[in-house]
């Protein structure tokens, strides 16, 4: 079965850490570029993070530049996310997604003001981690 799987989200205080992370089954992620998105209750869904297989360039939002981390074990078949001073607006549910387009830049898109990532047709999507950050 071809799927991606997403785990280590939780519960954490403000400032506080956690490592997500996103494997896929099924397929290897050496030909895919992989995003990270959240999406808030009530809110659009935004893409955070991304990392290209070809080269391993990697992109982030502004909301999380100097704060998440991405990186990638093929051989493990493995994205990270890891998410350092979390705050509050960082809640929320955090999917990863594949799409075979690993020889190419990852996208951004400009909204409200900010720059967030995206991809142009994921081939996969996970089901989701859910990220709490309160004290």
């Amino acid at each position: 079965q071809l799927q991606l799987v997403e785990s280590g989200g939780g519960l954490v205080q403000p400032g506080g850490s956690l490592r997500l992370s996103c494997t896929a089954s099924g397929f290897a992620i050496d030909y895919y570029r992989i995003a990270w998105f959240r999406q808030a209750p009530g809110k659009e869904r935004e893409g955070v993070s991304c990392i290209v297989s070809r080269d391993g360039s990697i992109f982030y939002a502004d909301s999380v530049k100097g704060r998440f981390t991405i990186s990638r074990d093929n051989a493990k078949d493995t994205v990270y996310l890891q998410l350092n001073s979390l705050k509050p607006e960082d809640t929320g549910v955090y999917f990863c997604a594949a799409e075979e387009q690993g020889g190419m830049p990852c996208e951004y898109i400009y909204r409200s003001g900010k720059y967030y990532v995206d991809l142009g047709d994921p081939d996969y999507w996970g089901q989701g981690t859910q990220v709490t950050v309160s004290s």
